[in-house]
């Protein structure tokens, strides 16, 4: 019979198994754990023009977390991994991006949004409310990251909690930037989000086979009478063989109306050609009923001045926030005693009527000092089309919009990270 083994969420970024555990029944351990990662940001083309700072999370995300794991005997074990996040620049829990609450023109422009330009003043109000939630983690949750408890069993693992979800585990599994640094593909689709990272209330079934690795998620929305809303499903499925690896991920998502939300699919591929590796991925991105828009008119009919136009100005919102896009991803990366050189070209194809599109490329390079440090060095250029605004952040924060539409984007990273 072939062995079978349990697969975890992402550790340091990158995914891992959790092979049976060969110990004595009644053993057990926790591990502590963590990652610094801080260095210096050069960004032209940004809101306020030129931008040099200090920023936490680069290449990955800080972090500070725990593990832990339980030998129950007959090949059962039980787990645990809280994890939360750091900003190493300011020591808080949370961060925002350049631009703070500002969105892209297009969804905050009256006449972007299809309405007479007497409405801006009720358009503005409604985008900086909206805005208010642009950020990573502002909710300043101590774990953020994960924090998930379960059993590795001879026939899978099941865990529930904050978990990364099976989409996001696909597209960083081919992401040749593994999600570090502004040369990731996800830098492209930040402002709305295409893609759900970690969900709340979840289940989540693992297991590997061989070189076959899957996972199936369940995330309740805990939403009362409404048992189908902000429910979040998730299938991902990849296999490893010899200098290659295939496979994808779905995820699909219900607003708080329990109408289908962000659904995303994601299919990808490495293959070893010469000294290293050729990645590519290719995502759909669909939503056509946005989430959290359906009490803007409520908020709206409060004001005898805005009632009249609550219900247009909410549907010109969800219009907006709509999503119907492509995203491409190619690239290569190559591995050499302490050197790591990797280039990359992602594409975002907006098939909505504001035709966003949006390209960057670049090239980043790491230097191992250690098995534990590292320095790294990350160029990236983001091409703006039409109405596109998108700006360039890193692993742990948002970028946030450009200056104007269609504005170019240059980044300029120098990071130190160390793990332990």
């Amino acid at each position: 019979m072939k062995e079978t083994r349990a697969l975890s969420a992402i550790v340091l970024g990158c995914m891992s198994s959790l092979a049976l555990a060969q110990n004595a029944p009644g053993s057990s351990s926790v591990t502590m754990y963590g990652l610094v990662d801080i260095g210096y940001t050069h960004v032209t083309g940004g809101t306020g023009g030129t931008l040099n700072s200090i920023t936490s999370g680069n290449m990955e995300g800080s972090r500070l977390g725990f593990k832990g794991d339980e030998n129950l005997g007959g090949g059962y074990r039980a787990i645990f991994t809280m994890e939360s996040r750091l900003e190493a620049d300011t020591g808080g829990l949370s961060n925002r991006p350049p631009s703070l609450g500002r969105l892209p023109d297009r969804l905050s422009s009256a006449t972007s949004l299809g309405l007479p330009s007497a409405l801006q003043p009720v358009v503005s109000a409604v985008a900086a409310q909206i805005g208010n939630s642009v950020g990573v983690n502002l909710g300043n949750s101590f774990f953020d990251r994960q924090i998930f408890t379960g059993l590795v069993t001879p026939f899978g693992a099941f865990t529930v909690g904050r978990q990364y979800t099976p989409g996001y585990l696909a597209t960083a599994g081919f992401d040749v930037m593994k999600t570090e640094s502004s040369l990731a593909l996800g830098q492209l689709v930040a402002i709305p989000a295409s893609f759900d990272i970690r969900v709340s209330n979840s289940l989540q079934y693992g297991l590997q086979i061989d070189g076959l690795r899957a996972t199936a998620m369940y995330a309740a929305g805990e939403v009362a009478g409404r048992a189908t809303a902000r429910r979040l499903l998730g299938v991902m499925a990849m296999y490893t063989g010899s200098g290659y690896s295939v496979g994808g991920g779905y995820n699909t998502r219900n607003n708080e109306l329990g109408e289908k939300s962000l659904t995303t699919a994601i299919v990808g591929a490495t293959v070893d050609i010469g000294p290293g590796t050729l990645h590519g991925q290719y995502a759909t991105i669909k939503d056509d009923h946005p989430t959290d828009l359906s009490t803007i008119a409520t908020s709206l009919a409060g004001n005898p001045a805005t009632a009249p136009v609550a219900g247009l100005v909410q549907n010109a919102f969800i219009r907006g926030f709509r999503q119907d896009a492509r995203l491409f991803q190619v690239g290569y990366r190559i591995t050499t005693g302490p050197h790591t050189v990797a280039v990359a070209y992602n594409n975002m194809n907006d098939r909505r009527p504001f035709n966003a599109d949006r390209y960057s490329y670049g090239a980043a390079y790491t230097y191992a000092l250690s098995k534990r440090t590292d320095v790294s060095a990350v160029l990236t250029h983001l091409e703006n089309k039409n109405t596109s605004q998108d700006s360039l952040g890193g692993n742990g924060y948002i970028g946030g919009v450009a200056a104007t539409p269609g504005k170019d984007v240059n980044s300029l990273s120098l990071s130190i990270r160390h793990r332990f």
